[in-house]
């Protein structure tokens, strides 16, 4: 224990100005100053003291994944009052548990504040102070403590702890002479004199606020004369305030540290720096090592299988089954060519959808799985596409080339460009769901090497063809298929139904996407072609009858003019907010709010149990988890009497906000439930098929 001792004005050397203090098998806390005198109107510095034992540590202003940061109050009476300031928090360490990030203190550290003393400076002037502060190693302890420091009154001079407060001041973050935006995915550019590889060898940030960013996620670090960026995972908070305070360490090839204080600004995410000249070529790294890709690739197998069974692929799927049903006497090659067809369609758009949303991403747009759907000319076109095809499933018209190639000619003429297409169609139709293991490996693959993110979508892809493949495949399989006859023909007329069904469910998401305004865009594309439909299918009867061929080249021309016009107004359709919010917020239970980082951190921060709900109007897998789950009475019940606050976040058209959360949380596609129980910093994510009883669970903790 140490003594508080006694300052006596004058003397050649500086006096010790520390408290008594308190001890414990973790630490040694005191209140210190930097000067043995005060003035009245002199600023002078106190500081909680901390001398931590080995393997332990406190906490900064932000603790990271865990912790708490440390709290200092000082008083002063006597000779002066004053109070003393906020904490001038020097730069902290990087402390990885595991899984955890957190920014703390290790060994001898000083936490100082300012004071002004003001008053007639005549007595002594007495400093109490209450601090709070947490310690950590394998267990973590809450201390507090009690201090009382008292200083006469005289010309001030440096005490013997000023060399503290001199070493806190150099740890503190100097004012950035760069200029720092952040982007929409999280891209922090920095820009200005000095940056180049040759000054910086390795760069991290810590931000102020806790949940701001992913703190355990890597930052990559890309670096040309002039520019640096770093690539941030955004977190719940990422955009709770209008800028992303916090503190950047660089890092020299000497092993040097420069601790900086930037408040980035958006903006637009500035082009990668290249490498510069010269420098050594990397090798293409594999996400967490060769055993972390394999894992991935598995994973979007899984979800790729999985696929098969969610609502959204059931249409096409029977249509598929049904064109295998026919080829059940057929040969196996017979078999395997057209499966083969309809697996290369499958991969191919797979490989399609994934290369758009790896270019839209790299060029700072925010795209995620099912990004198309977020299009309303995308939704009107494939309505029209699925209408045509349930046209033909009626026998308006028969398959051919162009646009009766995409409706499935394979399916009812054997082609293997209609198998193919057919492929294609199943995974237009598929994306607005997400099934259990698709959504970690996506995220997974955006923020992947481009090789990598397309080995995800080939294998995610080839599990979604891979039952048909097998079916087709294995002779033992083929021998239980029905045989064919009359019965096909009235099971390809009842296919036609689910697939318009489809189109209604389509017409609502644009009704929510674009109003009332697009419904009779939609709605006159219909008519347009369903005009072509029949127009083909007059042509293609005059030519069975050996009909006039002027006729015939006549129905053909105006059907090609009746789908040029009604392409024609894709262009002119465009989502809009507005009718989005009030359409899936308002479908919710009663007292259901829209999502936002805000309210989010408030409600967290008030201690109330939030429930996050990702959805969209065109998930299938959402709508159906609402009604099965989230809107049945004994999660509703549950919801009231644990006074749960259900947030919904609706991305049926784009949304930075929600796409930056989803990627906080490893996701890149909906649906997303998360529930955040008192007190809980990480929340507990839920699968994406959900029931009752899983939410119950999830509520109980």
């Amino acid at each position: 224990m140490l003594v508080v001792l006694s300052l006596a004005p004058g003397g050649t050397h500086a006096l010790a100005a520390e408290s008594a203090a308190q001890t414990s098998e973790r630490d040694i806390a005191t209140l210190v100053t930097d000067t043995d005198h005060y003035r009245p109107g002199t600023k002078l510095h106190v500081g909680l003291r901390l001398r931590l034992k080995p393997g332990w540590h406190t906490y900064w202003i932000n603790p990271g994944d865990a912790g708490e940061a440390p709290t200092l109050s000082v008083q002063a009476s006597g000779g002066a009052s004053g109070a003393s300031g906020t904490i001038a928090w020097p730069a902290p360490e990087r402390l990885r548990d595991g899984p955890l990030m957190s920014y703390g203190y290790t060994g001898d550290v000083l936490l100082p504040a300012e004071l002004q003393p003001s008053g007639t400076g005549d007595a002594p002037m007495v400093l109490k102070a209450t601090a709070e502060w947490l310690v950590c190693a394998a267990v973590c302890v809450p201390e507090q403590g009690q201090f009382t420091l008292t200083l006469p009154a005289g010309d001030p001079a440096p005490s013997a702890e000023a060399p503290l407060f001199a070493r806190a001041a150099q740890a503190r973050p100097m004012e950035s002479p760069f200029a720092a935006t952040i982007a929409p995915d999280g891209t922090l550019s920095l820009t200005g004199a000095g940056l180049t590889p040759a000054a910086v060898r390795e760069a991290w940030f810590m931000p102020l606020t806790t949940g701001a960013i992913d703190q355990d996620a890597d930052q990559p670090m890309k670096i040309a004369d002039g520019t640096l960026t770093l690539a941030l995972k955004p977190g719940d908070a990422f955009h709770a305030a209008p800028t992303l305070d916090g503190v950047l360490v660089l890092k020299d090839p000497a092993g040097e540290t420069r601790a900086l204080s930037i408040a980035a600004r958006p903006g637009p995410a500035m082009a990668a720096p290249a490498a510069p000249a010269g420098a050594p070529a990397m090798a293409l790294p594999v996400p967490e090592g060769a055993a972390g890709g394999l894992r991935m690739l598995l994973l979007a197998f899984a979800g790729g299988l999985i696929l098969n069974l969610m609502p959204c692929v059931f249409p096409v799927l029977m249509m598929k089954a049904m064109a295998l049903t026919r080829l059940a006497g057929a040969h196996t090659m017979a078999r395997l060519a057209g499966a083969g067809a309809y697996a290369a369609g499958v991969v191919g758009a797979f490989m399609v959808l994934g290369g758009i949303m790896l270019t839209l991403r790299a060029a700072g747009a925010v795209a995620g799985w099912g990004f198309q759907f977020q299009s309303a000319a995308f939704v009107a076109a494939v309505c029209w596409l699925l209408f045509a095809v349930a046209l033909n499933l009626l026998g308006v018209f028969g398959m051919g080339n162009g646009i009766a190639a995409l409706g499935g000619a394979g399916v009812t003429r054997g082609g293997y460009l209609g198998d193919a297409m057919t492929g294609v169609l199943a995974v237009l139709v598929a994306t607005p769901c997400t099934a259990p293991f698709m959504g970690a490996a996506i995220a997974g693959a955006l923020t992947a090497p481009a090789w990598v993110a397309m080995a995800v979508f080939i294998a995610m892809g080839a599990g979604l063809a891979a039952p048909y493949l097998v079916l087709a495949g294995v002779p033992a399989l083929a021998r239980y298929l029905p045989r064919p006859g009359a019965w096909m023909d009235i099971l390809r007329q009842g296919l036609a139904f689910p697939i318009l069904a489809t189109c209604v469910w389509l017409m609502w998401v644009l009704a929510l996407q674009a109003g009332a305004t697009a419904i009779a865009v939609l709605g006159a594309g219909l008519v347009l072609v369903g005009l072509a439909a029949w127009l083909t299918g007059l042509a293609q009867g005059m030519a069975m009858r050996d009909g006039p061929a002027r006729q015939i080249r006549l129905c053909r021309a105006l059907a090609l003019v009746a789908l040029a016009v009604a392409m024609a107004m894709l262009p002119g359709l465009r989502a809009g907010r507005a009718g989005a919010d009030a359409g899936l917020v308002a479908s919710g239970p009663a007292g259901t709010e829209a999502f936002s980082p805000t309210r989010l951190a408030a409600l967290r921060a008030q201690g109330r149990p939030v429930f996050v709900d990702m959805t969209a109007a065109w998930c299938i897998s959402c709508l159906v988890n609402e009604r099965v789950a989230l809107s049945s009475a004994p999660v509703q019940a549950a919801f009231r009497d644990r006074h749960v606050v259900y947030m919904k976040g609706d991305w049926t058209n784009r949304d930075a906000t929600i796409s930056a959360f989803l990627e906080a949380h490893g996701r890149a596609g909906v649906p997303f439930y998360v529930y955040y129980a008192p007190g809980d910093a990480q929340g507990h994510v839920l699968p994406q098929i959900l029931t009752s009883g899983l939410v119950l669970d999830a509520l109980k903790g």
